[in-house]
């Protein structure tokens, strides 16, 4: 953490940052000293963020409010990183359905397509570009554990992540080459609102906090390609992936995920 900013500064830019792990991200950057650039839909939580950020820290703050699903979202990531020297790029923006596949709408569906999968593929050619021509700089995409295997209840949500991870690993590589570190951070069980709100009520799996998932990926940016944040969540992917047949694994998540959506 000590030299990220000499590393990938002057400016960050965090997409999905109002609230949970993309604020996470926005918090521990600002904390190095980097000027950030805040990317969500909602305005007003940006905003209230950005005060924050500015007067505990004396960085430059700016809020974009703006739908990941877009359909001129090359051209938006283009303006941003035109006027500034943008040199870490952090894709936490997800939708997630919990629900089983054929009871959610084909048009949500193709939502977390849009913003799940599109919304990181595109920000990581406008900003790789950029960062390849500069000669340095760093990428986050935020996967999940879901990523390893299909996750059912979760069939769309998983996908797309399952994506991420295949990107990010490949452009580890590409990148790499050219001076641009790539990490795709594959986060376990976190208690982000979305997840507080699933779990109300209910016993909850162990989790990590934003905080946590946030900084040990910013840790572990430098060594590129896939990352699982925490010990156990590494235990369990290890053992989900190597020692158990493939359909166990599948059969066992399903399971737990089913859990969560009894009434």
């Amino acid at each position: 953490m000590a030299h990220l900013l000499e590393r990938y500064g002057p400016w960050a830019l965090v997409a999905g940052a109002s609230e949970g792990i993309g604020e996470a991200f926005a918090r521990a950057l600002a904390g190095e000293g980097f000027h950030l650039v805040l990317i969500a839909r909602r305005a007003a939580v940006l905003e209230s963020l950005a005060r924050e950020l500015r007067d505990a820290t004396g960085v430059q703050v700016e809020c974009v409010r703006l739908d990941l699903a877009a359909s001129d979202l090359a051209p938006r990531f283009d303006e941003l990183a035109r006027d500034r020297d943008i040199g870490l790029v952090v894709y936490n923006a997800a939708l997630s359905i919990r629900a089983p596949f054929l009871e959610t709408s084909l048009e949500d569906h193709q939502r977390m397509l849009e913003v799940n999968a599109r919304g990181p593929l595109t920000a990581a050619h406008v900003f790789g570009r950029r960062l390849a021509a500069r000669g340095g700089g760093g990428i986050i995409l935020l996967s999940s554990l879901t990523a390893f295997w299909g996750s059912a209840w979760l069939a769309t949500y998983g996908a797309t992540k399952a994506f991420n991870l295949s990107l990010g690993e490949a452009l580890a590589h590409e990148l790499g080459e050219r001076g641009v570190d790539v990490l795709v951070s594959c986060a376990g069980a976190t208690t982000t609102p979305g997840f507080n709100r699933a779990t109300a009520g209910r016993r909850p799996p162990a989790a990590m906090t934003p905080d946590a998932v946030a900084r040990e990926s910013l840790a572990a940016l430098a060594n590129r390609g896939a990352f699982v944040p925490g010990r156990l969540n590494r235990f369990l992917q290890q053992l989900l992936t190597r020692a158990l047949p493939r359909e166990i694994a599948i059969r066992m998540m399903a399971s737990h995920t089913k859990r969560l959506l009894a009434p």
